[in-house]
């Protein structure tokens, strides 16, 4: 380990957080909106214009038939499962590295959730880990576009539609990625998306489903609604759905925020590749890789850190960088999904374990062999902070401590 030259205390300045107002595109457009909402007295959605507004300029912007919002991003993935309709016992494939909003959701319509590995430079699952756990009994694949970086869809739907399969794609941290000149989200059958507090638009919490499959999109619709036929000639509750509504007032955010996405989305991006060119060439330091064709769109900026190279690896890099201020997270998730108590020890309705009473062995081996690459990455990822409020003396300031990082740690 190299000892520090600098004699003069680093400098330290606070960089904008997306949980508040320095890194939020919030501004007086949402507030005009809410007041104009709140007027109106209408605040639900069956009723107002705020959220079909939404809705109809979201389906716009990614071109395609019907978009429908939700109360929140697991909500909109709980819509997309329930819209697949599965059998109790029937397994989605999906990543070891996501939020257990996409995962939960499948096990409350009685699906087993299937978990493959990651490449671990991408992060994101392939056409030959999701090979490697298809069986009989999978419904469905659910895709997540980590941290904005797309997975390779063409492999996967060739995949999916060779065992008529459908497809979900989780895009909650992936507004406006493209994927050979196609948005995600519009790629599968389904797209989901979330505009919780720290996603590239937010309305603090809520969803987006997007599809241009007809039924898909219908049973969506119901599923928001308690399964009730709004409109229809003798509509009833015509399955078990819950209430998954967005309220006028966050629709009236969103629609504001929605205006401004394209700039976010530009702003991440800039500011993102001016940190890849500081960066490149670091020892021990690997910059985000992504597909020839495609764009990543930045929830987060992720470095892998070779521990042969850099004592101590993610966890005293992050170390390092956090005492100039940088709110960094080595491993993004301190496990990998399937270790979470819910699947380990099958924590689910009272003591029944249902559904993993229903799932085939294989289903549920989470032994490590199965996940090498789940848990390289873990191992080598460091996540740092990111918003569309960054400008470049926050991206020098970031590469600084980096290389500075790098310097001290280096073997």
């Amino acid at each position: 380990m190299k000892q520090s030259t600098l004699e003069a205390k680093p400098k330290v300045i606070t960089l904008p957080s997306d949980q508040e107002a320095s890194g939020r595109t919030l501004g007086e457009e949402e507030i005009a909106l809410v007041a104009d909402a709140i007027r109106s007295g209408t605040l639900t959605s069956t009723k107002g214009k705020y959220v079909k507004k939404l809705e109809d300029e979201f389906a716009a912007l990614y071109g395609v038939k019907h978009c429908h919002a939700a109360a929140s991003g697991s909500a909109a993935l709980h819509c997309a499962i329930a819209a697949i309709n599965p059998e109790p016992g029937d397994e989605i494939i999906t990543t070891s590295i996501t939020d257990m909003g996409a995962l939960t959701p499948m096990v409350y319509q009685g699906a087993i959730p299937v978990f493959a590995d990651v490449d671990p430079k991408t992060y994101n699952v392939t056409a030959e880990t999701i090979a490697e756990r298809i069986s009989d009994r999978t419904k469905a694949i659910m895709v997540t576009h980590l941290f904005g970086n797309p997975c390779d869809m063409d492999p996967i739907m060739d995949l999916a539609r060779k065992h008529g399969i459908k497809v979900i794609e989780d895009c909650a941290q992936a507004f406006l990625t493209e994927y050979k000149g196609r948005k995600v989200g519009a790629i599968g059958d389904i797209g989901c998306f979330s505009m919780q507090q720290g996603k590239h638009i937010t309305t603090g919490e809520g969803g987006l489903v997007i599809s241009n499959d007809d039924e898909l999109a219908r049973h969506v619709y119901l599923f928001v609604n308690k399964a009730w036929g709004y409109g229809d000639p003798k509509p009833d509750h015509y399955f078990a759905a819950l209430n998954y509504r967005l309220t006028e007032l966050q629709g009236a955010v969103a629609v504001a925020q929605l205006a401004k996405l394209e700039g976010v989305v530009d702003s991440r991006s800039t500011r993102a590749e001016e940190l890849t060119r500081q960066l490149i060439g670091l020892p021990g330091i690997e910059t985000p890789e992504i597909l020839p064709g495609c764009t990543h769109t930045y929830w987060k900026y992720c470095v892998n850190v070779d521990p042969s190279v850099i004592e101590g690896g993610t966890v005293a890099l992050g170390a390092f960088i956090r005492e100039r201020g940088i709110a960094c997270a080595p491993r993004y998730i301190q496990k990998p999904a399937y270790c979470c108590q819910v699947f380990s020890e099958q924590v689910t309705f009272g003591d029944s374990r249902w559904p993993f009473t229903l799932a085939r062995p294989e289903a549920v081996d989470y032994s490590d062999e199965n996940f090498q690459g789940t848990l390289q990455a873990l191992a080598h990822v460091l996540v740092l902070p990111w918003n569309e409020k960054y400008e470049s003396h926050h991206v020098d300031f970031i590469a600084e401590a980096i290389r500075d990082g790098v310097e001290q740690l280096a073997k």
